[in-house]
């Protein structure tokens, strides 16, 4: 077998409350989400000035820093364990380590395949386009390196069982006389109709997703699709995950489990925006019991599912 190297690309997050400002600079310097004309930097500077103080505020309380790191950490090494012979590197697109660093540790050991696993199942211009983009920058292939790109694995078995394991737990939490009466309302992060429109296959294969996991279930209960962390004016991807809590409860549907989709581990927008600010939403909404689903962190089924990918591939 070729000498092989992963590389699993995730979005990293601060690792302190200091680290906020500059890895929102980072975020919104990148022009595959943010198209500026000119003075990206500048506007980058600006935003993430205006918005540090209330981000940090999200972060304080969650521990005062993004898990997302030592998730993707222990991802990393559960896959490295499981692939034996492979040897697994993590590239981070806006903090540490970061994909740069990742290409250059790559570099001097003479891999001959070199295989690119996102850690978004689903593929968009905005995540795994934007990572696979700094790759191609940062990374100079003089060896004629094999380079094998995953775009996405939406339907991988693997990955739809590890999804069900959760809410098969979580549904535990409610009074067992109403657990079939619970909703599952599935929330992914949004992205700009603007970008749909373009062909962008997020969405798509978000519904994908869903439609394993019901058909896993046999449609088991009653289920729903809504979007979270809008950012901007323009107009996105709904109805948001806060529409949908007044739209379900008007209709007198209380019991809510909160399935965050495309998220392979807990992170801000699962630990704070789901489970505390949304939380809000549904009290003022007379939810009766409203759950948020553990994100997929060390779950040994959805390191299966990578391992599963990669063997596919070598």
């Amino acid at each position: 077998m070729k000498k092989t190297a992963v590389v699993l690309f995730n979005l990293g997050g601060p690792d302190s409350l200091k680290a906020v400002r500059p890895f929102l600079y980072n975020l919104f310097s990148d022009r595959d989400i943010f198209k500026i004309p000119f003075g990206q930097k500048l506007f980058a500077y600006i935003l993430s000035t205006l918005r540090t103080a209330t981000i940090k505020k999200s972060y304080a309380l969650i521990g005062g820093k993004s898990p997302i790191n030592e998730w993707t950490e222990k991802q990393r090494a559960m896959l490295e364990m499981k692939l034996q012979t492979i040897d697994v590197y993590t590239g981070m697109r806006y903090w540490k380590p970061s994909i740069r660093e990742a290409a250059q540790k790559i570099r001097d050991k003479k891999y001959e395949r070199i295989i690119l696993l996102p850690l978004y199942p689903h593929f968009s211009l905005t995540t795994t386009g934007s990572s696979y983009n700094e790759w191609n920058r940062v990374f100079k292939n003089d060896s004629n390196t094999e380079i094998v790109v995953i775009h996405e694995y939406a339907t991988n078995p693997y990955y739809i069982q590890a999804l069900n394991e959760p809410i098969n737990e979580a549904l535990l939490k409610f009074p067992q006389d109403i657990r079939n009466k619970v909703q599952l309302v599935f929330s992914a992060h949004g992205t700009p109709i603007s970008l749909v429109k373009q062909g962008d296959p997020y969405s798509r294969q978000i519904n994908e997703t869903i439609q394993a996991i019901m058909k896993y279930r046999n449609y088991s209960h009653e289920y729903h699709l809504c979007y979270q962390s809008k950012i901007g004016p323009i107009k996105w991807l709904g109805p948001s995950i806060g529409e949908m809590i007044g739209i379900l409860a008007n209709k007198n549907k209380k019991n809510l489990l909160i399935i965050p989709i495309s998220f392979v581990s807990d992170h801000i927008e699962t630990l704070y925006e789901l489970d505390i600010l949304y939380r809000k939403t549904a009290n003022l909404n007379g939810i009766e019991n409203y759950v948020v689903i553990n994100g997929l962190n060390d779950s040994d089924t959805f390191i299966t599912a990578l391992t599963n990918i990669v063997l596919s591939k070598v």
